[in-house]
């Protein structure tokens, strides 16, 4: 039996590790999360090892190349040059960690389901170099009770007891992507312990980066909190999308009656319609809550709804590109349409569950001449075919019959595509201050 001394002494140990910059990090996963976590670590000083399995990755990481657009090559070779950064796809370099993160995706399976298939590979590794003192760190986005449910019986099949010979939490990440206003070290950390003091060391660990950092009551809350987040835009992001729909048959302008009801002062929050919801985030997190709710007995329908409206946006859209083209005595088939935005937001390459891929296929299916501009994106796969990005200049737009604004990248010059363009469906409201110009259809 260890003493309380002991046991006391690891997670001491451990906290003035922390605070000294002198505990080594092991980032486990090095993709939009993982990476820009793992350099900001390093940049303050941790001896930081960065985990990718993917053998492409580790290798442009080595070379101090980023490949996500947060972060440029000089911010990797920065760290690299400092000796902070390591990266590598050698797991058993787990055991020399005194923190671990998990940062790895959590997709859907095809039934809707989640799918754990990266945290359980990840749980694995570090259970097989597990050590005492050591703190995990699971920021994945998932269920509530995948901390401890799935993570601590893992490590506690090793004989060592979460609180007081390691160290357990979950604090969700809400990175978010392509936006120059908030960073790691400038968004709000929420941190969740199985035990208070995991909670402890691991607020501790993001203070050293993070400006500001809030304890939860318990690893679930954390988990189930990045899930609100994320349902609470999908509904709202579905109620403006039925919102447009009566806009269309009242003949009212939806976005005009979004800037009205905003200038209320208290009780609205602005949410804004759009071709569907995708990436990440929104499209998966409402799910996870939902499947975990229904092993519970209890059946989420609001959720569900949200899911349905959303989902049939596409469908919306390819309805307003057709009555577009039919009021100029056009059908979509033979008819030359240039989608442009590709990914699922503007100015960024990610095109995961962008409405944008739906739509395409509608379109192609029903017989359009399709095309697309992204300057982000320069191919993509669109059911059997492999489709490469045009340039969005004069001369694309003006040979189209019908150009569609799906993602409002900066890069689009709005004035010259309503100019050019014989119609224009804007899903994205990019156009309004040059609608005058030509013939521009609203979502």
């Amino acid at each position: 039996m260890k003493s309380v001394d002991e046991k006391a002494s690891l997670s001491e140990e451990l906290m003035e590790s922390l605070k000294a910059h002198t505990a080594k990090i092991a980032v486990v996963g090095m993709g939009y999360v993982g990476l820009p976590m793992a350099v900001e670590f390093a940049r303050v000083g941790f001896d930081v090892t960065g985990l990718e399995v993917d053998q492409r990755r580790c290798k442009s990481l080595c070379k101090g190349e980023s490949y996500i657009a947060d972060l440029q090559n000089s911010d990797i070779l920065e760290v690299i040059h400092q000796g902070s950064f390591h990266p590598t796809s050698d797991l058993n370099t787990l055991r020399d960690a005194d923190v671990i993160l998990i940062c790895v995706p959590t997709p859907l399976r095809k039934s809707k389901d989640p799918d754990l298939t990266a945290i359980l590979s990840a749980g694995e590794a570090i259970a097989e170099n597990l050590h005492r003192g050591q703190l995990i760190i699971l920021e994945s986005t998932t269920y509530p009770g995948t901390t401890e449910e799935i993570l601590l019986p893992m490590f506690e099949e090793k004989g060592v007891r979460v609180g007081e010979d390691f160290f357990l939490a979950f604090s969700p990440e809400r990175i978010d992507p392509g936006n120059p206003q908030f960073s790691v070290k400038n968004i709000t950390k929420l941190v969740g312990g199985v035990t208070r003091m995991c909670t402890e060391l691991s607020a501790t660990l993001y203070e050293q980066i993070v400006s500001k950092v809030v304890r939860v009551s318990s690893a679930r809350v954390a988990e189930a909190s990045k899930l609100l987040e994320n349902t609470f835009r999908s509904v709202n992001i579905a109620l403006m999308n039925e919102m447009s729909i009566i806009c269309k048959h009242l003949d009212v302008d939806v976005w005009d009656v979004i800037d009205a009801a905003a200038t209320k002062p208290f009780g609205f929050l602005p949410h804004y319609p759009g071709p569907g919801i995708g990436g990440h985030c929104i499209p998966l997190d409402p799910h996870y809550l939902s499947w975990k709710a229904r092993l519970s007995g209890y059946e989420p329908r609001f959720i569900a709804l949200a899911s349905e409206i959303n989902g049939a946006m596409p469908h919306h859209v390819v309805d307003l590109v057709s009555e577009a083209l039919n009021d100029s005595g056009k059908a979509i088939r033979g008819s030359k349409v240039v989608i442009l935005g590709a990914a699922y937001k503007p100015n960024v390459s990610d095109f995961r569950e962008s409405p944008s891929m739906e739509i395409m296929e509608i379109l192609i299916h029903k017989g359009a001449k399709l095309s697309y501009c992204d300057p982000y994106v320069p191919e993509v796969k669109v059911g059997n075919d492999i489709l490469t990005a045009v340039v969005a200049n004069e001369c694309t737009i003006s040979e189209a019959d019908c150009v569609v604004v799906i993602t409002n990248h900066r890069d689009f010059d709005y004035e010259m595509i309503v100019r050019k363009s014989p119609i224009v469906v804007d899903t994205r409201n990019a156009t309004r201050k040059f609608a005058d110009l030509g013939k521009v259809y609203f979502l």
